[in-house]
């Protein structure tokens, strides 16, 4: 690493199973990571490994056995024990439906937009002070181009044949019911491509923590039942679900580990989001509490004077 590389920490956010294979690709295995914040517990135990020679933290969104549902995930604590273990890039990972035709189940998309509808989760970390963050660009584009890029030198093979879209509009509704038919075509009229539950907050908290963060959306389904689905059964309809599911995984897995073989564009290339609160905080800082600044000094304590 050369003096005007920047250290990279990557910390990924998905479900028991691509974390438990990322672990045991690795080889050496993992370490658990137990952290306290502010917000409470985060929602599993956090499993520190490497992959290349870069620090990887693991950890499972829903808690071990999906024990949370996407309202009741503990979104601000998830990512403040992420920063506080020096996490610098988040790469995140969910399924979704899926409301283009083009974007077909099994196939993996590196979103580039969102579009936030949920309406029961707090989505800051300052509740004491006004912070206004740029949010235009929410996905990292250093990271999208990383992961891109990655994709074009994983084989078709390593990627079980998957196509990899670059960029869609991913809709975070609140949930944990799935749309009405309804409710799918106003999403696809409000620009939506995928539609899923937990892009937001998180999506949001990292650019707070300034945190690099991108997210690779798994379709397993068309959003509101199809036409051709309609004589199916609703076991058969899962078991096609579950089977785009692992399809998909299988496909993220390999493309997250091509990725990390190589970080030499994360390292050379300062993600926006790295400097986020450098004009975001709009508070008079010297009338912000101390104890609110200590408090919350691991994400904006380099933006005053003494923490």
């Amino acid at each position: 690493m050369t003096d005007r590389e920047a250290r990279v920490v990557l910390g990924i956010i998905g479900g028991s199973g691509l974390g438990n294979a990322l672990v045991d690709d690795a080889g050496a295995g993992g370490d658990e990571v137990e952290v306290d914040t502010p917000f409470g517990p985060p929602a599993s135990t956090i499993v520190k490994t490497t992959w290349h020679g870069t620090p990887v933290f693991l950890l499972q969104r829903h808690g071990p056995g999906h024990v949370f549902n996407p309202t009741a995930v503990p979104y601000r604590a998830n990512v403040f024990a992420l920063k506080a273990l020096g996490v610098t890039h988040v790469l995140a990972s969910g399924a979704v439906g899926s409301l283009r035709p083009h974007l077909n189940p099994g196939q993996l998309v590196v979103c580039d937009q969102l579009i936030d509808r949920t309406r029961q989760r707090a989505s800051t970390f300052y509740e004491h002070a006004a912070v206004h963050v740029e949010f235009a660009e929410p996905f990292c584009p250093v990271m999208r181009k990383w992961l891109l890029d990655a994709a074009q030198r994983t084989t078709v093979g390593g990627l079980n044949d998957t196509v990899v879209h670059d960029g869609g509009t991913y809709v975070c509704m609140e949930g944990p019911a799935f749309s009405t038919r309804a409710e799918s075509e106003v999403h696809r009229r409000l620009g939506g491509d995928l539609i899923g539950m937990t892009a937001c907050p998180e999506a949001k908290l990292a650019r707070e923590a300034e945190l690099a963060y991108a997210l690779i959306a798994m379709p397993t389904d068309y959003d509101g039942k199809q036409p051709d689905a309609e004589n199916a059964s609703p076991d058969s309809l899962l078991e096609e679900i579950i089977g785009n599911l692992r399809h998909a995984t299988a496909a993220n897995l390999a493309l997250i580990k091509q990725a990390l073989s190589d970080v030499s564009v994360l390292r050379g290339q300062p993600s926006p989001a790295h400097d986020a609160l450098r004009l975001g905080v709009w508070s008079d800082k010297s009338r912000i509490d101390r104890t609110e600044v200590e408090r919350l000094g691991v994400l904006w304590g380099r933006h005053f004077e003494r923490v």
